[in-house]
C-alpha cells in the first residue's frame, strides 16, 4: 500500500498527464437502479470516468425505495448507448474501455430488502463478485460505491466471516473501502457495526436532505446554480450529444445524488481518496463516532440505531468564493462566507460540472473540436518544509493546455485540509502562475494544503489542481 501511495504522490509531482492508467482508482457499485432516474444520471457520468477510474462490477440491487426487485437489465441499456459513442471517446483518451468488458461486468444482488437477504443461503452472482474481485492479486484498494441498499456488500461480508480464517478477513477487509450514500437500508448499521474496522465514508441514518452528497445538488442562495438546472442538464448533457446523453434522463427528486461516492476517485490533482479529511470533488468528512441524538430521522423507514464506532462523516467547511472581476485583477473575494458540512462539495460544482459537459462533448466531437484539461507542473515537490515565520514560494510555470488555450491560476490555503486550521493568506496576487506566502509562527510542527486551481478558457472551461502540503517546523 505503502509503495502504490508513493507512486501516486511521485507520478503527480512530475506533472503527469490527467488520471494515468497506473493511477486507477478500482471501483464496484452498488445500484438500485429504476428507484429513482438519479441512479441512471450518475452511471453515464460514471461511464464518462470509464478511462480514469476501473470499474470492476456493476450490481444491481434493493433499497428501501425499491425493496423486492433489482434492474439489472437497466444498467445494460446505458452501457448499450455507451457502446455507440465509445469508438469517439477513444479520440480523446485510448483508454475508454470497450463496452463488451463492462457488460460483462453486469451482476445482481438479491431481491430482498437490506438484512432479509443477508445470512446463510443468501450469496447472490453480486456478493460472490465482491468476494472475487477482493481475493484477486491487486493490491490496490477495492471501492465499494453503494448508490442504494447495502445488503450485497453485507452478504459478502457474512461470507468472509464465516468461511474465511482470522488473517484473511484482516487482509481482505483492510483491502476495502465503502462509500455509501447514506443509509437506504438495515444493512449499513450491521457492517459498521460488526466490521469495526472497515473503511467506511457515510452520512448516516435517512436525513438525506442533511448529508453532506446533497450538496451536488442543492440550490445555494447566494452562488451561481445554473450548472445544476434542468435547462443547462438539457443543452450541454442530454441534448445533442450522441446516445448517451439521451439516455440521461429528467431529473425527478435531485440531480445524481449518488455521484459523490464516486467524484473523490477522479485523480485530478485535488483529491486523494484515501484521505476523506483533505476534501475534495466529493466533499470532505473527518473520522469520528457522531453524536445520535442529534440526527434527524427521515422519510425512508430505515431504522436508525446509534453508531457504535467511528466512522468517516459530516464535517464543516468555511468557504468564502473567489469571484471574477472586470478591472484590474481578475478575481477578488466575494462578500459572502458559507459555513456547514455540503459547502465541501458544492464548492467544487462548477468545475465538476464543467468536466461532465466536456466529456460529453467528447462523445461527439473531434480531438480538435473539443477541450482538454490543462496540465499542471509544478517547480518543486507536492511536500515541502519550511521553518516557522519564513517566507516561502511555490510556481507552475511549466504548466500547459494541451489544444493551446489560455488559462488561469488561482492559489488559496484550505486550511480544514491541515493541521493548522486558521487561513494562510497569500501574500500579493493570488491568480498568477508563482505566489508567495509567509509562514505562520508555531510552536509544533503544523501542516497546511495550498491548493492550485488552474482552468483554461476552453469551452467548457476545465479545470485541474495540484496540492501542496507544507509543513511548518518550530
Amino acid at each position: 500500500m505503502k509503495t502504490f501511495l508513493f507512486l501516486i504522490m511521485l507520478s503527480l509531482t512530475f506533472g503527469s498527464l490527467y488520471g494515468q492508467m497506473d493511477q486507477k482508482h478500482r471501483v464496484i457499485v452498488l445500484t438500485d437502479i429504476e428507484a429513482d432516474p438519479d441512479d441512471t444520471q450518475s452511471l453515464v457520468r460514471l461511464l464518462l470516468y470509464s478511462n480514469e477510474i476501473d470499474i470492476k462490477g456493476l450490481i444491481a440491487t434493493t433499497s428501501c425505495w425499491h425493496k423486492t426487485m433489482v434492474n439489472p437489465e437497466s444498467i445494460k441499456k446505458i452501457l448499450l448507448a455507451y457502446d455507440k459513442v465509445q469508438p469517439n471517446l477513444i479520440k480523446h483518451d485510448a483508454n475508454f474501455p470497450k463496452s463488451d468488458i463492462l457488460l460483462s461486468l453486469i451482476k445482481q444482488g438479491r431481491a430482498e430488502n437490506g438484512m432479509l437477504g443477508v445470512g446463510k443461503n443468501k450469496d447472490s452472482e453480486g456478493s460472490d463478485w465482491i468476494i472475487k474481485e477482493l481475493e484477486n492479486s491487486d493490491d490496490r484498494p477495492l471501492w465499494i460505491s453503494i448508490w442504494g441498499g447495502a445488503n450485497t456488500l453485507a452478504q459478502a461480508l457474512y461470507k468472509i466471516k464465516e468461511t474465511k480464517t482470522e488473517k484473511d478477513i484482516k487482509r481482505l477487509i483492510a483491502k476495502l473501502r465503502v462509500y455509501t450514500i447514506s443509509d437506504q437500508d438495515d444493512s449499513g448499521i450491521w457492517i459498521r457495526n460488526n466490521f469495526p474496522e472497515l473503511f467506511y465514508i457515510v452520512s448516516p441514518g435517512d436525513d438525506y436532505g442533511s448529508a453532506t452528497w446533497n450538496g451536488i445538488n442543492s440550490y445555494i442562495p447566494g452562488i451561481d446554480n445554473s450548472r445544476i438546472s434542468n435547462s443547462w442538464l438539457s443543452q450541454n448533457i442530454q441534448q445533442g450529444h450522441g446516445p448517451l446523453g439521451a439516455a440521461y434522463p429528467d431529473v425527478a427528486w435531485g440531480m445524481e445524488g449518488d455521484t459523490p461516492s464516486f467524484l473523490s476517485l477522479v485523480l485530478n490533482g485535488l483529491n486523494n481518496a484515501e484521505h476523506p479529511e483533505w476534501g475534495g470533488w466529493g466533499g470532505r468528512y473527518e473520522l469520528y463516532k457522531p453524536d445520535f441524538s442529534a440526527q434527524k430521522k427521515g422519510g425512508s423507514g430505515v431504522p436508525s440505531e446509534p453508531e457504535t464506532r467511528i466512522i468517516w462523516t459530516n464535517t464543516t467547511d468555511t468557504y468564502t468564493p473567489y469571484i471574477s472581476n472586470d478591472y484590474g485583477r481578475t478575481v477578488k473575494m466575494d462578500t459572502m462566507t458559507y459555513n456547514d458540512n455540503k459547502v465541501s462539495l458544492w464548492r467544487w460544482r462548477d468545475d465538476f460540472q464543467n468536466d461532465f459537459a466536456a466529456r460529453m462533448d467528447w462523445c461527439v466531437k473531434s480531438y480538435e473540436e473539443a477541450n482538454h484539461h490543462p496540465v499542471i507542473v509544478l517547480s518543486h515537490p507536492e511536500n515541502i518544509t519550511v521553518k516557522s515565520g519564513e517566507g516561502f514560494g511555490l510556481d507552475a510555470f511549466n504548466t500547459t493546455d494541451p489544444d493551446g488555450d489560455s488559462f488561469s491560476f488561482l492559489w488559496f490555503n484550505y486550511p480544514e485540509a491541515g493541521t493548522y486550521n486558521k487561513l494562510i493568506k497569500i501574500e500579493g496576487a493570488e491568480n498568477a502562475h508563482g505566489s508567495y506566502i509567509i509562514a505562520p509562527k508555531v510552536t509544533r510542527e503544523e501542516t497546511a494544503h495550498f491548493i492550485l486551481k488552474v482552468t483554461d478558457k476552453g469551452n467548457p472551461q476545465l479545470t485541474n489542481y495540484k496540492r501542496v502540503i507544507v509543513t511548518f517546523k518550530p
